[in-house]
This record gives structure tokens, C-alpha cells and sequence, in this order.
């Protein structure tokens, strides 16, 4: 019971915590895009993003991994290949087919490297399905959000309630919410399944 506990504990701080620092991300995308078409296109706005999610990650998340020492000796690796293989699928295959492609091989390689630098990637497979499944949900529920919910709503702008900007705006920070929330609960499961494969290694040992 604690271990269930313990589990639903770190999958909702991971959850809140890597929100907020997803929606400081999607600012990026949101407030700078029309100065990253001049000065590094898409690819520079992608890197500039993916900084903001490295530098501020640890800061919220680091109690998943006991310390934020210890979680970014972790993270950055394993979210620097995620962000590595995404952007590789988005750019070579585009569309539904690389968000896909991209989703399943940077959860996959993320949860592998998350458990060996914590100590055991037995079983890794585990967390890489967990992590695929919530980052996906949140994900293309961003998506929804902003395409199917958000940017119909024109008649917000013939209202006067908001502007086309604003709009844009608040479609581009919904999608970082929901994609914050359900990756997020993709790390906590992950850092929480590290913590279990060094007790079960420890308990190994000790026989």
C-alpha cells in the first residue's frame, strides 16, 4: 500500500510540477515564434524550448530523484535524446506519423536512461509503456485543445473578447498544460519505477 502511495504521489508531482515548467516552455512558442522565423526558424525555436524545459525541470521535479543533483544527472541526458529523436521524426516524417514515431522512441529511450543512471534499467520496459501512455494523452489532448477547442472559436474574436493573438496565445499554452500535465505523470512513473528496481536490486544483494 505505502509503494502504491509513494506511486500515485510522485506521478502527481510529477504531473503539476513539470506542467508549470511546460507552460514556461510553450511560452517560448507562443510570445517568440514570429522572432524565431527570422533568426533560427522552427529548429531554433525547438532548442530554445527544450532549454527551458533542462534548465527549469530539476528546480520542481528534483524531489522524484532524492535530490535535484541527482535528478539532472538523469534527466538531462534522457530528455536530451527525447527531444533528439522527436525532433528527428517530426522533421523526417512529419504529420500524426512523426509525433507518433517520435513519441514511442523518445519515451522508450527517456524511461531506459532514467533507470541506468538511477541504477537498473531491468524492466524497463515497464516505465517506457506507462511514460508512452500518459505522455501521449497529454499530448494529443494539447492538440485537441488547441485545434478542435480553442482556434474554432473565432467568434471569440468577432466578440471583442479576444484578439486573433490572444487567442493564438491561449491555444499554444493549453496545448503546454496538457502536454505538462501528462508528461509530467510519465516522469513521476518512471522516476517512481527507478526507485522500485533499486529496492528490488538492493533486496538481491542482500541475499
Amino acid at each position: 500500500m505505502n509503494s502504491f502511495r509513494h506511486g500515485v504521489w510522485d506521478v502527481v508531482q510529477g504531473a503539476l510540477g513539470f506542467a508549470l515548467v511546460s507552460v514556461a516552455a510553450f511560452s517560448v512558442w507562443a510570445f517568440a515564434a514570429g522572432w524565431f522565423r527570422n533568426f533560427g526558424g522552427e529548429l531554433g525555436m525547438y532548442g530554445a524550448i527544450a532549454l527551458v524545459f533542462l534548465g527549469l525541470s530539476g528546480l520542481v521535479l528534483g524531489g522524484l530523484a532524492g535530490g535535484m543533483g541527482r535528478f539532472y544527472r538523469a534527466f538531462l541526458p534522457a530528455f536530451f535524446i527525447y527531444a533528439v529523436l522527436w525532433c528527428a521524426a517530426w522533421f523526417g516524417l512529419h504529420g500524426r506519423l512523426g509525433e507518433w514515431v517520435g513519441a514511442a522512441a523518445g519515451c522508450a529511450a527517456f524511461a531506459w536512461i532514467i533507470l541506468r543512471m538511477q541504477g537498473s534499467a531491468r524492466g524497463w520496459w515497464v516505465a517506457a509503456v506507462g511514460l508512452f501512455a500518459l505522455h501521449s494523452a497529454g499530448y494529443f489532448t494539447g492538440d485537441w485543445a488547441m485545434y478542435d477547442f480553442w482556434l474554432p472559436k473565432k467568434h471569440l474574436i468577432a466578440e471583442g473578447t479576444l484578439t486573433k493573438a490572444q487567442l493564438g496565445t491561449v491555444a499554444k499554452l493549453s496545448w503546454g498544460l496538457c502536454y505538462g500535465l501528462g508528461f509530467g505523470a510519465g516522469i513521476g512513473w518512471v522516476f517512481h519505477r527507478s526507485r522500485q528496481q533499486q529496492g528490488a536490486v538492493g533486496a538481491a544483494g542482500a541475499l
